[in-house]
């Protein structure tokens, strides 16, 4: 069992217990605005994580189908008037297809090799956005509707909203947890400790690092969208290069390899970029401070320490 990792029976009950927490936060004096934030980089990372964490592939560049979801689900959202969940499930579905191409070109390689592609694919997706005329450029879309969720929840009421979030989160997140915790996740594990012994014992490699990349995407995709209909806004922030950095950042301060490592990591990290607003661009300096620290002190992570700890006491 890797650090921080959690007995399933246990992953339920936490699981359980944040949502709770989630649930009722907004009654407690946290703005639903930057929970919502939080949460859309939480599915973000927990994507991404899949991906680095269980399937040890590192890219540089997911940051293209978080921002192909957003720019897609705004454009179906605002210029062919879909309703939210169509637009949701447009933007999820590009990225999908994305996923699909980049990964089918990035996984033939390893190692910084695959990352070196990935990154290059991402900046030619950037250059793209910059110039395609229906992103809008450096204005990007705006004023995105978020309408009616099937016809029947207002999303423009905030609440609404808010719950509407947790709810995709929630069950995107244990949809990871399931994929773990399935002979596929297992497997997956299984080629990121040894690639050669389990291609020796008749699994295929490539097509099992490919699904995880797609699944992956996917997911970056679903938390793209959410995030366009929640700000009303697809921008070139959300496909530039620094935006695939802060999702490393995220991974690697909560707890790499772990269920719950990103969830803190991305709230972690959305937290200090509103509350430290005020330092300008200075919080990117004490961002990376605090990163430099954790990483010296906490090698495994927040959740990869705290889990490490507990097993030693036990």
């Amino acid at each position: 069992m890797t650090p921080g990792a959690a007995p399933r029976g246990g992953i339920w009950v936490a699981t359980g217990v944040m949502t709770a927490a989630l649930a009722i936060a907004p009654f407690v004096g946290v703005y639903p605005v930057f929970l919502m934030k939080a949460l859309c980089f939480a599915l973000f990372a927990c994507a991404f994580n899949l991906l680095v964490g269980f399937g040890g592939l590192l890219s540089f560049g997911h940051a293209m189908f978080l921002g192909t979801a957003g720019y897609v689900c705004a454009h179906a959202a605002k210029i062919w008037g879909w309703p939210p969940e169509l637009a949701i499930l447009a933007g999820t579905l590009a990225a999908t297809l994305l996923g699909v191409v980049a990964g089918a070109l990035a996984i033939r390689r390893q190692g910084i090799y695959f990352a070196m592609i990935t990154l290059a694919l991402a900046q030619m997706m950037f250059f793209f956005y910059v110039q395609a005329p229906f992103t809008h450029g450096e204005d990007g879309i705006q004023a995105v509707p978020r309408g009616m969720l099937f016809g029947l929840l207002d999303l423009s009421e905030t609440l609404i909203m808010y719950y509407v979030v947790l709810t995709i989160f929630v069950a995107a997140f244990l949809f990871i947890c399931r994929i773990v915790n399935s002979p596929f996740g297992q497997v997956l594990q299984a080629i990121r400790e040894n690639e050669p012994r389990a291609i020796s014992l008749g699994y295929d490699a490539e097509r099992y690092k490919l699904l995880a990349f797609v699944l992956s995407a996917a997911l970056s995709g679903l938390a793209g969208s959410t995030k366009a209909i929640v700000f009303q806004l697809a921008s070139l922030t959300d496909v530039h290069w620094t935006m695939s950095g802060e999702v490393v950042l995220m991974v690697l301060l909560g707890g790499m390899g772990t269920i719950f490592g990103p969830v803190v990591g991305a709230f972690a990290i959305i937290g200090l970029e509103n509350y430290l607003s005020g330092f300008g661009q200075w919080v990117t300096v004490i961002t990376g401070g605090i990163f430099v620290v954790c990483v010296l002190a906490f090698r495994r992570g927040i959740v990869g320490e705290l889990g490490a700890w507990w097993a030693q006491r036990k």
